[in-house]
């Protein structure tokens, strides 16, 4: 009986299967294979563009921010600025320790009406001719500024006990009619040196910042341009 000697593709096969069998048996258990991820963590990779996703995002959040203070502060045209009021510079937060009293006799901080784009007029509460033409001034630049009139708070800061006339309140009522220190507000609202801070109307942004007086015996037209152009540029408030 013949014996027959295994080929040479018999012999290479049976001792790859055995190299095999010694490397899996030489790996401890439970160990991670090289290059994989451990306890179920990401890959590096993945965690970078996470954070550079988040990253871009909050600058996206920013944008219109940056933007509307970029336009007013730094954009400047030959011969002028492109506002129409005066830009105050540095700007000027509202005061921590100015506080305001409604008709319900409760007093509060006037930041706490942050949030939102503030039109304040000063005034006493008789309110004279000039006082009520500031007034009637505000609501028709609120009126036209359509759905994004929602954005802005008239206030008129009373800068006496006297008491408003009922005409007044029936004619503004979505105006805010707030008792004032006028020591506190005269040191908080810049008047030119011709003018006191009742011949003004001022504008506040959300975050609390004075940031524009428009002139005496306003152009209401003007005026609407100017808060017309805040309100594109800037998506706060």
């Amino acid at each position: 009986m013949s014996t027959h000697s295994p080929d040479s593709s018999q012999v290479s096969r049976s001792a790859t299967l055995q190299k095999g069998a010694t490397t899996r048996s030489a790996q401890p258990q439970g160990a991670v294979p090289k290059g994989a991820p451990r306890n179920g963590a990401p890959p590096k990779g993945s965690w970078q563009r996470g954070r550079w996703m988040l990253l871009l995002i909050a600058l996206m959040c920013a944008a219109p921010i940056a933007i509307s203070y970029f336009t007013y502060y730094v954009i400047k045209p030959k011969g002028g600025t492109t506002s129409y009021g005066t830009l105050i510079e540095p700007q000027r937060t509202i005061p921590s320790a100015l506080m305001v009293t409604g008709d319900d006799g409760r007093e509060v901080p006037l930041a706490s009406l942050k949030g939102r784009w503030l039109m304040i007029s000063v005034d006493g509460g008789a309110c004279d001719e000039a006082c009520a033409k500031k007034l009637y001034f505000m609501r028709q630049v609120r009126a036209t500024q359509g759905q994004e009139r929602e954005r802005i708070v008239m206030v008129w800061l009373r800068t006496d006990d006297a008491s408003v006339p009922a005409a007044l309140k029936t004619a503004y009522p979505d105006t805010r009619m707030l008792r004032a220190d006028p020591a506190s507000v005269a040191a908080w609202l810049p008047a030119t040196n011709t003018t006191k801070d009742t011949d003004h109307i001022y504008m506040v942004d959300p975050n609390g910042n004075l940031m524009m007086r428009f002139p005496t015996q306003p152009d209401p037209s003007r005026i609407k341009e100017d808060v017309t152009k805040l309100l594109k540029w800037s998506r706060i408030g």
